[in-house]
C-alpha cells in the first residue's frame, strides 16, 4: 500500500503520526507520576517489554529527556576483529605461494609454521576478499559475507502477514502480525476472528496512530 507525501509530513489519511521520541517521552512521563497504573500495565498499553521500560526511565532519571534519544547500537570496539599482523601474515602466504590458494590451504600453513591465534578458514577468505586476492575460482565459491536485507529507516516499509489460523473454543484464530522492515519491531500482533479487510484495517489505524504512517506496507 502507497502513500502519498509531502514535504512536510505525510498525508493521504488523517492521521498526524506519533514519533517514538513522542511515545518514550510520553511513558515516562505516565510512569513517573501517581497514576494508580502500575509499570507492567504501561508496557502493555505501550507494546514494549518491562527491560525496555525500565532502560527507559533509567535514562530519563540520569539525564532527563536527551536521554531518551535513539543512540547507535554499532559497538564501540571490535574484540573478534582479525589484527593487522594477522591479516599481514596470511597476505604474505597468499602472495609467496606457487598457486592461488584460499583459506583453507593458507590456514593449514600458517599452523604448520606455528604461528598463533590463526583466525578460522573463512575468515582468511574474507581476508582475501578484502584485499582483491581471491582467486576467481574461490570467489565464486564464496560469494560474499551473509547480510540481512532491511530498510534504511524505521516506517519505510510494513510487513504484514496473517500466520495461519488455528481453532480456539470460540472459533478459529488468525494471527495477524505488521513488523518494521529496519527495526524488526512487531508494530501489531493481534488474534483476529478472520482475515476480512475491515478487521485488518481496524488493527492498521491503531498503527498508524501509534507509530505514524509508513512509507509502504
Amino acid at each position: 500500500m502507497d502513500t502519498p507525501e509531502s514535504e512536510s509530513g505525510r498525508l493521504g489519511m488523517p492521521f498526524c503520526g506519533v514519533s517514538v521520541m513522542d511515545r518514550k517521552r510520553e511513558f515516562v512521563m505516565l510512569a513517573s507520576v501517581d497514576s494508580g497504573v502500575s509499570i507492567r500495565e504501561l508496557c502493555r498499553r505501550f507494546g514494549i517489554s518491562p527491560t525496555t521500560a525500565y532502560k527507559w526511565l533509567g535514562r530519563y532519571e540520569q539525564e532527563g529527556l536527551p536521554g531518551l534519544l535513539e543512540r547507535s547500537r554499532r559497538p564501540k570496539a571490535s574484540p573478534a576483529r582479525t589484527t593487522k599482523a594477522i591479516e599481514d601474515k596470511v597476505l604474505e602466504v597468499r602472495d609467496n605461494s606457487n598457486a592461488a590458494w584460499g583459506g583453507r590451504k593458507i590456514k593449514k600453513n600458517l599452523e604448520d609454521r606455528g604461528e598463533a591465534n590463526i583466525p578460522a578458514a573463512s575468515t582468511i577468505t574474507e581476508i582475501l576478499r578484502r584485499h582483491n586476492r581471491l582467486s576467481e575460482a574461490n570467489a565464486a565459491k564464496h560469494p560474499g559475507p551473509w547480510q540481512r536485507f532491511e530498510r534504511e529507516s524505521p516506517n519505510e516499509l510494513w510487513q504484514m502477514d496473517f500466520k495461519g489460523h488455528f481453532a480456539t473454543l470460540n472459533g478459529r484464530c488468525h494471527p495477524l502480525t505488521v513488523l518494521d522492515d529496519h527495526s524488526r519491531y512487531n508494530l501489531v500482533l493481534a488474534a483476529c476472528a478472520n482475515e476480512q479487510s475491515q478487521i485488518v484495517r481496524g488493527h492498521l489505524q491503531e498503527a498508524f496512530r501509534c507509530y505514524g504512517l509508513p512509507r509502504r506496507c
